[in-house]
């Protein structure tokens, strides 16, 4: 077995600013908590009544008139954008970061979209280092977008051995940030982006894959995936184009409330996009035949789309993030805020230090 050494992180380069503050529960919540679902009527279903899609792209209503383009957004509205969504990595009992040394030359710290995948690093780093008191940290996506994951190999950072003084240990560039997305979701969109029309229909009629055309079909999403062939930094995000979040916007003091503003919801999480669907078609009869057409976007490149100018108003598309699917389906799962998931954690956050 090959031996990983372990190093501790101090994030020197981020402390002067909030790089790593608690997730703001308002924020977490207001995402999810007394939304309504709804579909644009009349013409424009993306993907028509007859058709199941999924391509790479945006669009909808959130997209401007022609001719017309809508403002870049600044670093700052992006990662408020990506404020709410939690990420989640090793850290030892003071919040210091644990980063993997595979070899001499290599220095990895890992983030994972999954909690359930964090503490699977976790156990297996108790495992082999039993007098380390390490656990899980949670943290801002949005906090750390900028400031560590594209910050570049020049950040410098500290490291230090386990039980070693602060001052023993030693400023160090070059260290990789890798974002992990579920490889759940992951292995969704390459399957998507692979599946064959006819595999689309019989899903449609209700058909089911036996245990050979599973095979093949996760065979050909392993190897024949245009994108997302990398196990982190390539993080699909899913939506359905006729799905909308209705924010209802507060009123002013002695002032009628605004107009609901509709929202284009993106989620890191196909099932809770799908089961979200289904709900929602559950309960509006008159929308029944409509068949979605799932698009799939890459984070990273979708960012990058935020900073130019754009025909898609991304200030009014908001990031969905994911919530665990509860026994009882979509009905009963609830979306949990970012005390809640630290609760059932435990552990201090480097935000609490």
């Amino acid at each position: 077995m090959r031996t990983i050494i372990l190093l501790l992180v101090s994030f020197y380069a981020a402390a002067a600013s909030p790089a790593f503050s608690r997730l703001s529960s308002s924020a977490a919540s207001r995402s999810m908590h007394g939304s309504v679902f709804g579909v644009p009527r009349g013409g424009g279903l993306f993907g028509g009544k007859d058709k199941i899609d999924a391509t790479d792209g945006t669009g909808g209503d959130v997209t401007a008139a022609e001719g017309t383009k809508y403002p870049v957004m600044t670093d700052e509205e992006i990662e408020e954008w990506l404020s709410h969504i939690p990420v989640f990595a090793v850290t030892d009992s003071k919040g210091q970061g644990v980063v993997l040394r595979p070899d001499n030359d290599t220095s990895v710290f890992y983030f994972f979209m999954s909690p359930q995948m964090a503490n699977a690093t976790l156990q297996t780093l108790k495992g082999a280092n039993e007098d380390m008191d390490l656990r899980i940290s949670a943290f801002s996506l949005g906090k750390i977008w900028f400031r560590i994951l594209n910050a570049g190999d020049d950040a410098a950072v500290k490291l230090k051995a386990p039980n070693s003084e602060d001052s023993e240990g030693m400023m160090a560039k070059g260290v990789q940030y890798r974002l992990v997305p579920d490889t759940r979701d992951l292995m969704g969109a390459r399957m998507l982006l692979t599946m064959d029309p006819a595999d689309g229909e019989k899903l449609k009629a209700g058909g089911e894959f036996n245990a050979e055309d599973a095979q093949k079909a996760i065979a050909k999403a392993m190897t024949d995936s245009p994108k997302f062939k990398e196990t982190f930094n390539e993080i699909p995000v899913f939506m359905i184009q006729q799905m909308r979040l209705q924010k209802q916007a507060k009123a002013e003091d002695g002032q009628a409330a605004p107009e609901p503003v509709n929202l284009l919801p993106m989620y890191f999480s196909l099932q809770n996009m799908v089961s979200t669907w289904q709900q929602f078609l559950s309960q509006a009869q008159d929308v029944k035949d409509v068949e979605p057409a799932i698009n799939l976007m890459e984070l990273h490149e979708l960012v990058e789309l935020m900073k130019k100018e754009s025909e898609i108003d991304f200030r009014n598309v908001i990031l969905i993030p994911p919530v665990p699917m509860a026994a009882g389906g979509p009905e009963a799962t609830q979306a949990s805020t970012e005390d809640d998931q630290l609760a059932q954690m435990g552990g201090a956050t480097l935000g609490d230090l």
